[in-house]
């Protein structure tokens, strides 16, 4: 299989640079994973496709601005990091821009000092170990001085953080976005609820990685990034509870996905645990938890197509995705959904 099986012709125009005023304004393409049939509605009619009984899974991760811009002591020279790993003790593992500057020894200072960094090691794919000292509680100075980590395709401003999380981020510790949460409004979920589909939430803190793109011919080839989740052991129970009764299991997101496929068991129990994940998910794979996916599209050739291609067949996706593309969707973190189910 190879990666350019998995390419597909997107005009620049149609990558959504800003979020909608209304979450769940944007539009919904319906992929039946088993016939392939195609229909368009808007986000706001999810409810359609949703039966009592169903469970809706959520990724609670909350994104955290980590994009910090200091400078050199002593030069003064301009340098942007941005947070990757939290490792303890004040310790993170950053990549930063430019690397050449940031030899271990080196102190960053941001936001007139109230900040500062130092460089204690280079570690694997040049990223930094770098120390933070600083006065009173490092989330209230990482919201005053962060900016959030928006994806390299996205070039404007976001005027307001909180449109790059969900309305049900709690945990923080993403790089990035759950994207496909990001339809989801208070009034969407509570009507979800009220027409008995169960909530269920894990937790995957999403990293750069999934930014990645595929640099080898052979997809088999390719080595996933890892990240760290948490499904615990209630939200376990109202999931496994849901699939003895014959409901469906409903993901919401590919991190989500990503977090129920490696948490079950070969039987698609899920156990409640917790730990990095590397799976990688390409057609062939056999799914042991999820019937069905809300998701955005994807980048071509990346492992998220391979994922979603993986859950609907190839040929259906990629005919969706030529539809998307003449019907005028708005794509990637900002745009518009797909529900394949």
């Amino acid at each position: 299989m190879k990666t350019s099986d998995f390419y597909y012709d997107l005009p620049e125009e149609l990558i959504a640079q800003d979020p909608l005023a209304d979450r769940s304004a944007s539009r919904l393409l319906h992929l039946d994973r088993e016939t392939g049939e195609i229909e368009h509605t808007d986000f706001k009619h999810i409810t359609r496709y949703l039966n009592p009984g169903d469970c809706l899974v959520i990724n609670d991760t909350k994104v955290i601005p980590a994009r910090l811009y200091g400078s050199k002591v002593g030069t003064d020279a301009g340098i942007e990091i941005l947070l990757l790993k939290r490792k303890g003790d004040n310790v993170w593992e950053t990549l930063v821009k430019p690397g050449k500057k940031a030899k271990p020894g080196t102190v960053i200072r941001f936001g007139d000092g109230l900040l500062t960094g130092e460089v204690i090691d280079v570690v694997e794919e040049g990223n930094r170990l770098i120390k933070f000292s600083y006065e009173g509680i490092f989330e209230e100075i990482l919201d005053k001085l962060g900016e959030m980590p928006l994806p390299p395709y996205i070039t404007h401003k976001l005027e307001d953080k909180n449109r790059y999380q969900t309305v049900y981020a709690k945990k923080e510790g993403s790089a990035a976005a759950p994207t496909a949460g990001l339809h989801f409004t208070e009034e969407l979920l509570e009507e979800i609820r009220q027409m008995g589909v169960n909530i269920a939430h894990v937790t995957l803190h999403v990293g750069l990685g999934t930014f990645r793109p595929v640099k080898v011919d052979d997809v088999e080839k390719h080595h996933m990034h890892s990240e760290f989740y948490v499904v615990e052991e209630d939200q376990a129970e109202l999931i496994n509870e849901t699939r003895k009764n014959g409901g469906r299991i409903i993901s919401v997101g590919t991190t989500s996905c990503r977090t129920l496929e490696s948490a079950a068991d070969e039987n698609g129990n899920l156990q409640a645990k917790s730990g990095w994940t590397e799976i990688f998910i390409y057609p062939g794979y056999q799914f042991k938890i999820i019937d069905g996916l809300i998701t955005n599209f994807h980048l071509p050739e990346s492992t998220l197509l391979m994922l979603v291609s993986a859950l609907a067949g190839k040929e259906n996706i990629m005919r969706a995705y030529e539809e998307a593309v003449e019907e005028r969707y708005r794509f990637f973190s900002f745009g518009d959904a797909m529900f394949i189910g």
